[in-house]
Formats: C-alpha cells, sequence, structure tokens
C-alpha cells in the first residue's frame, strides 16, 4: 500500500463521476450491474448535495457514500431496493422525510482495512443528527450467507453471525457501527445471488431527534434543580409556613430552576398545635390543611414560573389515611402521587395506608418520577417508571436516624445506575420537641447520577451539608442520558433479560 500523506473527506461532484467509476468497477467485481451511470450520480447530487460523499487518500477517490431523505413511513415493511430508489431514479427523495436511507456505500479493496468505512458512516450519523432526521436506514447485503442457504433460515443466519459464530465482514461491521437489525427483506437486490437476494433492515436511531412541535413550548435538554432542605422549626400557623416555603420558591427561582423539591412531611411543625390530642388525631388534624397548601403551591408554582413537587402531606381519601405529594406545574395544573409502601411506624402510630397508582409525569423538562421516601427502597417502582419514559426520579424523604437516612441515599443511587437516569433526594432537619413522633431529623439532600464516563465517578453531582437548612441548586444534562442508553460502558436498561422475566403494573 502507498505510504499514506492525507486523507480527505469530501462532497462527491460531477467532475469525480470518471474516477468514481473506475472505483466502483474495482469494488463490485461480483456485481458489475450495481456500476451506476452518471446520468443517477448526478441526480442525486442535485437532489441532496449533502448526502453524496467521497473519502480520498492522497487526493484519489478510496471510497464512497450515497443516500436519499425518505418518508420513512411511507414503505411497506418489506420494500425492495427498487422501490426505496424509486426504481432508481430517487423520486421518493423528499426533504420533508425524516430517515436518511443509505443508497450504496463501498471502499475500493486497495484501500480496506483502514477502517474508512467507518468515517462515511460517522458521516452520515453527523448529518442525521445536523438535520434533525430520526435516524439512518438501509438494506445490508448478507453476502456469505449462500454459503449456508441450504441449513440455516436468513433468521439463523443472522444470530450467528451476532453470536460471532459465522464470520459475515458486512453485517459484522455494520453491527459494530451501532447499526441494529430491524428485520429481514426478501427479494431486495435482484442479482445479489450471494445473499439470496435477501437483505437486513439496518437501523440507526438518532438520540437527539426533536419531533417539530407545532406549539411554541419545548422541552428544556439542560434542566435545573432546586432541592429544599428545610429546617424542622415552630411554626404559628399555616401562613407562616406557606412564607418559608415561598422563601426558597423564590431563592431557587431566582437561580431559574425547573424545579423545586420539597421533603415529605415538611408541614409537620403545624402538628404541635394539636398536641393535646392523640398522634393519630393529629395527624388527620393535620390533613385538613392539605387541599389549601396544594392550592396556594400551585399558585407560587405559576407566579415564580417553576414547576413544584410538594413533598408529601397527609390526606384523608374516604376515610383512610395516606401519604400523598403534588407535581404543581408551571402552566397551572396539578398532579396528585401517593406513597405505596407505607413504614412500619406510619402503620402502628398513624394508622396510615398506601396508595395503589404508580405512573411517570409529563412536564416541560420530560418525563420525571416520584417516590415518597420508602418507596424508593422498592426497585420494581423506579423501574415501572423508566419503562415509561423517565428521565428524572424526585424522592422527598423524612428520616430521623442517619441509619435511615443512609437506606434512603444508597438506595436512590442504586436507582439511578440500574435506572439510566438522574435521582434527587430531599428530607428535612432539625428537631420538633414539641410533635409526638416526629422529634428529630437526619438529612442530606442530593443529586444522583448514572456512573460512567460522561458522569462524575462517583455518580454524586450535588450534595448539601448534613444538617443544615439550605437550598441546592443543579443542572441536569437530558442528552447525557441519551447517549448512556446507546453507548454506555453498560446499558443497564437494554441488556435486560426480557427473555427470562418481565415487570409489569397489575
Amino acid at each position: 500500500m502507498k505510504t499514506i500523506e492525507n486523507i480527505e473527506l469530501e462532497y462527491l461532484t460531477l467532475d469525480d463521476y470518471q474516477e468514481l467509476k473506475e472505483a466502483m468497477i474495482a469494488s463490485y467485481v461480483t456485481m458489475p450491474d450495481s456500476i451506476w451511470k452518471e446520468k443517477q450520480i448526478k441526480t442525486l447530487i442535485e437532489k441532496f448535495p449533502e448526502g453524496q460523499v467521497v473519502i480520498k487518500v492522497n487526493n484519489q477517490i478510496a471510497g464512497c457514500a450515497l443516500s436519499i431523505i425518505v418518508d420513512y413511513d411511507q414503505f411497506e415493511d418489506n420494500h425492495t431496493y427498487k422501490d426505496i430508489t424509486g426504481n432508481y431514479t430517487f423520486s421518493t427523495h423528499t426533504s420533508d422525510g425524516d430517515v436518511i436511507y443509505g443508497i450504496d456505500v463501498f471502499i475500493t479493496p486497495e484501500f480496506r482495512g483502514l477502517r474508512l468505512g467507518r468515517r462515511l458512516y460517522d458521516y452520515r450519523k453527523e448529518l442525521c443528527e445536523r438535520l434533525n432526521l430520526r435516524g439512518l436506514a438501509f438494506g445490508g447485503r448478507i453476502p456469505n450467507y449462500h454459503k449456508y442457504s441450504d441449513t440455516l433460515s436468513p433468521k439463523e443466519y443472522i444470530d450467528k453471525v451476532r453470536r460471532k459464530e459465522i464470520h459475515d465482514p458486512v453485517l459484522n461491521f455494520q453491527i459494530s457501527n451501532d447499526f441494529h437489525p430491524a428485520r429481514i427483506l426478501k427479494n431486495y437486490l435482484e442479482g445479489d445471488n450471494a445473499s439470496g437476494e435477501y437483505a437486513v433492515l439496518l437501523e440507526w436511531d438518532n438520540i437527539y431527534y426533536e419531533k417539530k412541535n407545532k406549539k411554541a413550548s419545548t422541552v428544556k435538554k439542560i434542566v435545573r434543580l432546586g432541592l429544599v432542605q428545610w429546617q424542622m422549626r415552630p411554626y404559628k400557623d399555616l401562613d407562616d409556613v406557606m412564607q418559608q416555603a415561598e422563601f426558597f420558591i423564590d431563592s431557587v427561582s431566582g437561580y431559574r430552576s425547573d424545579f423545586a423539591l420539597f421533603p415529605e412531611f415538611f408541614n409537620a411543625p403545624l402538628m404541635a398545635e394539636n398536641n393535646h390530642l392523640s398522634t393519630p388525631e393529629a395527624i388527620r388534624e393535620l390533613a385538613k390543611h392539605t387541599a389549601e397548601i396544594v392550592q396556594r403551591f400551585s399558585k407560587l408554582a405559576i407566579s415564580y414560573n417553576i414547576n413544584i413537587i410538594t413533598g408529601s402531606m397527609p390526606e384523608m381519601v374516604n376515610e383512610q389515611l395516606h401519604n400523598v405529594g403534588y407535581l404543581c406545574r408551571r402552566d397551572g395544573t396539578t398532579e396528585r402521587y401517593e406513597k405505596l409502601h407505607i413504614t412500619p411506624d406510619e402503620a402502628k402510630v398513624w394508622g396510615m395506608v398506601g396508595g395503589n397508582q404508580i405512573k411517570a409525569f409529563d412536564t416541560d423538562c420530560g418525563k420525571i418520577g416520584i417516590l415518597i421516601c420508602y418507596d424508593s427502597e422498592f426497585p420494581e417502582l423506579s423501574r415501572i417508571l423508566a419503562d415509561e419514559g423517565m428521565d428524572i426520579l424526585f424522592v422527598p424523604f423524612l428520616t430521623d436516624t442517619q441509619n435511615g437516612f443512609s437506606r434512603v441515599r444508597h438506595c436512590a443511587q442504586a436507582r439511578a445506575i440500574e435506572n439510566e437516569c438522574y435521582v434527587a433526594i430531599a428530607g428535612s432537619v432539625g428537631n420538633l420537641p414539641k410533635v409526638h413522633n416526629m422529634d428529630i431529623q437526619f438529612a442530606q439532600s442530593m443529586v444522583f447520577t448514572p456512573c460512567d464516563f460522561a458522569f462524575p465517578t462517583d455518580g454524586v453531582k450535588a450534595m448539601t451539608t448534613q444538617n443544615t437548612e439550605m437550598i441546592l441548586i443543579a443542572d441536569v444534562d437530558i442528552d447525557l442520558l441519551r447517549e448512556l442508553n446507546q453507548f454506555g460502558s453498560v446499558r443497564n436498561l437494554k441488556d435486560r433479560r426480557t427473555d427470562l422475566f418481565e415487570l409489569r403494573k397489575k
């Protein structure tokens, strides 16, 4: 091989055609009918100049990639090469399409083994991201299939290639470049006898794709979280509690936070006025404030332009005591979430019962999940939320001892790793000597991330000082989660053995 002085990726021009033709002849020895005519190349360049590129080594064409943009839903699952190219006229190309379809890619024999094909695929991926298209697709040949066609179906052949039991240079290369087989295409390319005229429809998903929104709003990718580490102290009345809550909301919104997270039972100091009652009676009196608190939080969410997660509060439902919270969005809508797993102490002392509903919530910052304290220690719940598309899990908690806090802290961090999401936990600090069953609190509010190269090595994005009233502001990048899901060192969500087990809501 000649000494390589330079490698360049360039747009294909019509002036390159004669050299391109020679490169195609050298590359398609077994398929001479695959040589493109000058008129066809001219059409491709006119329709989609950015989609036609050559890679040159020492100013000599070493490879080429040709492509069009198609409206992917317009083609049946079992389309042929002739269908997708409009009988080789490329009339199927449309600038309003949503997928780049690979028409051809090759490297000349002289320059194979230099991973130049990877550069062509990488260019297509970058172009797809730049044009905000949802992915790439093409029909991949399986040129070694003819050796096994008497004993293996195309599906069996592909399975063996994926398990490295059979070597197929084309399919192996495409899989190694992050393309995933979608289906078998029968009678795809006329004359491809080596593949038995079968092809594998290979797809690559653009994780940065944003569907065009007809509304003026957009979903944020960098989300700022505001966590409130709340001090338990005596308050005169509900107005006093909400004045302190508004102070914190004002503070975190001043930093342009997208969310304000309050702890579990942040309003417990109001129970002091009912200390003459039994503990079960006192918390039921506290529950009478919940509706007004939610109404006030909703108004604050609108006026401060921030989504508020109200921690949790007691609420009576059909004469039963529940532990609930509310998501108060900045657009004025509210949604309710429930604590599903009640601690032994909550059941024994207060007679509290668990809720029955779990779901992810849509926000202007993507899908979120909310689990109250003890619920974070049950991995099934967060996995259900992850399956529903959750990017951020919020955990309002209340723990009295460091032991209790450690359970919430370590389980929350595990949830971030196994579900490839961010987890924010916020608790209360201080003492309430005049409130039974709420004497002491221990907390350190934190934001956890998965553990991979794009994130902190210890999986901790930010944390507060233990047992000190304060706020915590942290930014989280949703796009990093998409990259992790596709290209992470490990892929906890993708690699689950769903052939052995399943998780579903009843």
